[in-house]
């Protein structure tokens, strides 16, 4: 056992490496005889590779896709002719019409009797559909809304931020030209000076 050990320890690296890919090739075929295989991923299943996305699973029945973009900016266009004017003008006539149509004009060309069945069902078709269509319309205007507010907050820190600087920098320089020399002092030190010599020429005359 301490010659094992002794073996084990003068071992290298190559060495060790070598007996453990033997042990894996013994432990397949160990593995082969017993009629265990080892599970491959299948081709085609996007988990063959790790640095690949996993394909998504297609259902049984095949959903309609669609620009979820065009879509809103469609749903955005019809709410904005509902909410306008001409829309309730031009709904209102064709009412108008239709009740005119199948009340005065003779049976037979008549096509939605009274109480026009018909026309409520198209009135509450038309509501079904616009109710939806403003939600959306509404949802993303609430997005775009949120975006400018987001937009216009970071400007307004930006703008405060700038301003404290430009504080501190007018404060900066107000400290240091109190500290600055100014023209009128640096005039009454000359006229001093000058008093002070003008004193020093005319004390030896004195004497």
């Amino acid at each position: 056992m301490d010659s094992d050990r002794k073996r084990g320890r003068e071992d290298t690296p190559r060495q060790r490496i070598q007996g453990e890919l033997r042990e894996l090739r013994q432990l397949r075929e160990l593995r082969a005889r017993e009629g265990v295989r080892p599970q491959r991923p299948e081709p085609g299943t996007g988990r063959s590779r790790l640095d690949q996305p996993r394909a998504a699973r297609r259902g049984l029945i095949p959903m309609p896709t669609y620009d979820p973009e065009a879509f809103g900016r469609l749903s955005e266009r019809i709410a904005r002719f509902l909410g306008t004017g001409r829309f309730i003008v031009w709904m209102s006539v064709v009412v108008i019409v239709w009740v005119v149509w199948n009340t005065l004009l003779p049976t037979v060309v008549r096509f939605d009797e009274y109480p026009f069945i018909f026309l409520t069902l198209m009135l509450s078709l038309q509501a079904s559909y616009a109710a939806p269509l403003i939600l959306l319309a509404q949802n993303r205007q609430d997005d775009r809304d949120r975006v400018n507010m987001e937009q216009d907050r970071a400007r307004s820190d930006r703008n405060i931020a700038d301003t404290e600087y430009l504080t501190r920098e007018v404060a900066a320089l107000r400290q240091g030209l109190g500290e600055v020399a100014t023209r009128d002092f640096v005039r009454s030190e000359l006229q001093s000076l000058l008093k002070e010599l003008d004193d020093r020429r005319e004390a030896p005359d004195r004497v």
